[in-house]
């Protein structure tokens, strides 16, 4: 192999920066490379990163023919590099792959210096988002700051991943009122073993594709099965009252979680059968006539005869192109009536429905890219305790619609507006919502 050739795979490997930038970071080492020559910038990062050295006599010879074990060295040091990003690993890996037989016999274990690179992986979010909610029974506005730092390492060689997540939240960012919450979100272990997928800890959930809610139990979780049909059982504890104040009420609010779920996915068919129990869902969730913090319009467990909910669900999902997508799921509380004791409440909150039209989908790695989407969401307050949409919310009916854009990598811009009313009240509501967020 002609050292010329070389020069360019590795240096594509290696190098973010130009070649006329590189030329200030590094000195050549090398007596034969001249200060005018094509490679000199290149052989001089190289030789600053460690990933080649010369001859004994301080010379570089690349004219020389290289050796496939002279090869397989330097691929062996850019595989151990841990400051590549993913587009340069992809070449070395490339590389590792053209090379295994000689670094196999150099005494090298390519998944053992992969793991070395990638032992700890970091992501992260930085998100300001803003609600500005116009309807009888309260209006107002919030807006907050979210910092998310998230850590994913290796857990030895055994192929199981350790994951968690920290967030510092500052609410009502810019008034007196500001608040700060400092939590460990998230932390928890997956892997595969048993003919199974597993999570083990406190890991995230979206049941019922978040019409239900968008958190997190602590508990187990089994997924088997093959891309096209899937079975997952869950069973754990789930924290009732997250957004209470009182730390005691967070220790005593927590209910029995079990979950059967089937997903089915198919050409451009997708579809799912599930079931959900909260035993003992609203235990402690109430001091004296204090209302569940998730119902904006204060309805409670005392409102509903039932303290569990027992939840069924099915989805339907059919992709026409690379366009559209239509999607409904229907979700029904089998315990309690829907309607409160005292017959205040005009609707039924023991069922919930959504049927929704997507038209594209953003790439937040393509700058430009966007989706958008029209729904009429029904989100009942004994089905849906916090769902995931942005627009309709618990104990509410109507049109949401919203659209996602990714102005630069890494960023996206989400606007969201819903129009309908309160279950409860039948009183006209409407919620604006914007969004930004910087993953990294």
């Amino acid at each position: 192999m002609n050292k010329k050739i070389l020069k360019s795979a590795v240096l594509t490997a290696l190098l973010s920066t130009t070649v006329a930038s590189t030329a200030l970071a590094a000195e050549n080492p090398f007596s034969d490379v001249p200060a005018d020559s094509w490679a000199y910038d290149a052989v001089a990062e190289l030789a600053a990163n460690g990933v080649i050295d010369g001859y004994p006599d301080g010379t570089y010879q690349g004219e020389n023919t290289m050796t496939r074990y002279e090869m397989a060295q330097i691929v062996a040091r850019a595989m151990a590099k841990t400051d590549i990003d993913k587009a340069d690993k992809a070449t070395v890996d490339k590389l590792a792959a053209e090379f295994a037989e000689e670094l196999d016999n150099l005494g090298v274990r390519v998944a053992d210096l992969e793991a070395k690179s990638d032992n700890v992986k970091w992501t992260g979010t930085v998100r300001y988002r803003y609600t500005d909610v116009d309807k009888s029974t309260a209006s107002g506005s919030e807006n907050n700051l979210l910092y998310r730092i998230e850590p994913h390492a290796y857990l030895g060689d055994t192929g199981w991943m350790v994951h968690s997540r920290v967030e510092y939240l500052m609410k009502d960012v810019g008034t007196a009122s500001n608040a700060d919450d400092v939590t460990l979100d998230r932390a928890w272990v997956e892997g595969d073993g048993l003919g199974a997928h597993w999570k083990l800890g406190r890991f995230p959930v979206l049941p019922m594709n978040g019409m239900l809610l968008d958190d997190k139990i602590s508990g187990v979780e089994a997924s088997f099965g093959s891309d096209v049909f899937t079975t997952t059982l869950q069973a754990g504890r789930f924290n009732t009252n997250a957004g209470s104040k009182d730390p005691a009420v967070l220790d005593e609010s927590k209910s029995d979680y079990y979950s059967v779920q089937f997903k089915y996915n198919q050409d451009k068919w997708t579809a799912q059968a599930e079931w959900y129990l909260f035993d003992d869902f609203y235990k402690s969730n109430v001091i004296g006539t204090e209302a569940f913090s998730e119902y904006p319009n204060g309805l409670s467990n005392y409102d509903f005869d039932t303290d569990e909910l027992n939840l069924w669900f099915v989805g339907l999902g059919y992709k026409f192109d690379d366009n559209f997508r239509l999607s409904a799921q229907y979700a029904e509380n089998t315990e309690g009536s829907g309607y409160d004791k005292k017959g205040l409440v005009k609707g039924d909150e023991s069922k919930a429905y959504n049927i929704e039209l997507n038209y594209k989908q953003f790439d937040i790695k393509d700058p430009g890219s966007w989706d958008a989407f029209v729904a009429y969401r029904y989100v009942g307050a004994m089905t849906s305790i916090a769902p995931v949409y942005k627009g309709a919310w618990t104990d509410q009916k109507g049109i949401e619609f919203g659209v996602e854009f990714v102005p630069a990598e890494n960023v996206l811009a989400t606007l969201k507006y819903f129009d309908g009313k309160d279950i409860s009240t039948d009183e006209d509501a409407e919620k604006f919502f914007g969004q930004v967020e910087f993953q990294f």
